[in-house]
């Protein structure tokens, strides 16, 4: 590969359950958060990515926030976003937010833009789901001319237009690193080439090579639009314990109420332990010990010619102290034995 795989971890702040089987408050769960960030910067890990929901199972609504905090107690790990809900934001406040986040960090911060797998974000800030693919598309655009950190002039529909507009805080590095977040849609693909932004996959079921197709799709749009080659990333959920049996038995309970709650929102079918296994066996489940792990990432970075594999390690109720262990696991084992994979 043409450079080093980056090995990164996301969480959405999942509202996690205490010893005494209760939900932990959500301030706690922030608290936890943190830590569990503090820990991927000591063993390795290259990147955390937190967030964005407004529902009650999730603890954390402004990731930025967090990150800041984060920055404050690390030394080196990426921080970033997964994902900004752009649609019902404020570009230029995103764009400040996460230029700030950057100078508090010493330039660690990054930005994933997408739309979300969720739409809580719409009604509650006043936007009209009707309008779902003007806003993204608008904003983008928007927030593309503000990261090139020179006077702004735009117009749209959905916000009032800038003319000559300088926004601050610029960056030290010139350019606030902006990922495009994607779930499946050509057409989101063709906009991240478009906009010189770097891709990154939500693969968060099948087998990760029906993706290859996006992946060639998206090197073929930056070839015809003149743009350098840019970073792939995917983002996939997973869980890290001693053997693959104890992660596996660890995580099905959690998994199973998460997967059946946001289901039954969707009209899904409850799930079943068979779909968690095929899911562990042949998807995007990245599910087992470390070297099982190991293998899949190693895997999938090989079919798709990734530069990121970002990890969701958050599972629901899934205990902070059982995050911890697979954090450590991710960092001190995981890590090194892909990079020795791919060398």
């Amino acid at each position: 590969m043409a450079r080093e795989l980056e090995l990164g971890l996301d969480t959405f702040g999942d509202v996690t359950r205490g010893q005494d089987g209760n939900p932990v408050p959500y301030p706690q769960v922030i608290r936890n958060v943190i830590a569990e960030a503090v820990l991927a910067d000591e063993v390795g890990v290259d990147f955390i990515g937190v967030g964005e929901h407004h529902r009650d199972d999730f603890a954390v609504s402004a990731p930025e926030t967090v990150l800041a905090a984060i920055a404050g107690q690390t030394k080196r790990i990426r921080l970033g976003s997964a994902v900004t809900v752009l649609s019902s934001d404020d570009p230029v406040r995103v764009y400040q937010r996460f230029a700030t986040l950057d100078a508090a960090s010493n330039g660690r911060a990054e930005v994933i833009l997408g739309r979300g797998s969720f739409t809580e974000s719409f009604p509650l800030f006043g936007y009209d789901l009707s309008d779902y693919e003007r806003l993204f598309e608008e904003k983008l655009d928007l927030f593309s001319e503000l990261i090139k950190e020179g006077p702004v002039t735009w117009s749209g529909t959905t916000r009032p237009g800038l003319d000559n507009h300088e926004v601050y805080p610029k960056t030290e590095g010139g350019r606030l690193k902006t990922w495009i977040g994607v779930g499946g849609s050509p057409e989101s693909v063709v906009r991240a080439a478009r906009y010189g932004m770097p891709l990154m996959l939500a693969i968060i079921g099948g087998d990760p090579a029906r993706f290859a197709p996006y992946v060639d799709l998206y090197h073929r749009a930056l070839t015809q639009l003149g743009q350098p080659t840019l970073p792939i990333g995917v983002h996939s959920p997973g869980y890290i314990a001693d053997s693959d049996e104890q992660a596996r038995e660890e995580l099905w309970p959690d998994n199973r109420i998460m997967r059946d709650r946001i289901g039954s929102e969707r009209g899904w079918g409850p799930t079943t332990r068979v779909e968690f296994d095929q899911e562990a066996d042949f998807g995007s489940l990245y599910v087992g010990s470390p070297e099982t792990v190991a293998r899949k990432i190693a895997a999938t970075a090989q079919t798709l010619g990734i530069d990121r594999f970002d990890m969701k390690y958050s599972a629901g109720p899934l205990p902070h102290e059982k995050l911890m262990h697979s954090i450590e696991l991710y960092g001190t084992k995981v890590i090194p034995m892909v990079r020795e994979m791919l060398a």
